[in-house]
């Protein structure tokens, strides 16, 4: 997954069709993607989860393979959730070290269940 300081991410130039932009209370399974490369998934609040769902629906059921990038209150324990539910990128809040939300990633080696990464659970894969 790529961590981007805050200072590094920039809104999509206004006009670019490439960019989809989805508020957290669109249904993802509505949306048009022909043409789209890069979608911004925003977390208003940490407590409002419903983008962790829209990027799950994106890469499993609509089979999206572009950036599904995290904006807004992103905490660096979610991170390593939003990877696994579908997200590749994510734009830090400001004033949090790149360093320690990378760190979250050594923390875990693996996972028993399925996700949006490893569509197949742990006990399924060749030994």
């Amino acid at each position: 997954m790529k961590i981007l300081a805050y200072n590094e991410y920039q809104a999509p130039a206004q006009g670019d069709t490439s960019v989809l932009v989805l508020a957290n209370d669109v249904n993802a399974l509505d949306v048009n993607l022909d043409g789209i490369t890069h979608i911004d998934l925003h977390f208003p609040s940490f407590t409002d989860g419903r983008a962790f769902s829209q990027a799950y629906l994106l890469r499993r059921r609509l089979k999206f393979a572009g950036d599904i990038r995290a904006t807004g209150d992103v905490l660096i324990d979610q991170l390593v959730q939003m990877h696994r539910t579908g997200f590749s990128s994510a734009v830090l809040r400001e004033g949090v070290d790149q360093a320690d939300a990378q760190r979250q990633f050594e923390r875990f080696a693996g996972f028993y269940q399925a996700d949006a990464v490893n569509p197949k659970p742990h006990f399924a894969e060749p030994v």
